[in-house]
């Protein structure tokens, strides 16, 4: 049987903690920051995890060796 093949999109976006849940980075922090407040991108700061079941099941199965 062939090696699968990952998604390198998705390889770049998220990644996948010890007991298989998914974390990554929220988007809007690149730029128009000025408009946003600082409470707003101390929360941006950090990763967050993906906790909605189905998307967690399709996104590991582009992650086939995550």
């Amino acid at each position: 049987m062939p090696k699968l093949k990952t998604k390198k999109g998705v390889a770049k976006r998220f990644k996948l903690t010890k007991k298989g849940k998914i974390k990554y980075q929220p988007g809007g922090k690149s730029h128009l920051l000025s408009s946003k407040n600082r409470k707003r991108l101390r929360g941006l700061r950090r990763e967050e995890v993906l906790d909605n079941k189905k998307q967690v099941q399709y996104l590991k199965a582009m992650l086939p060796y995550g």
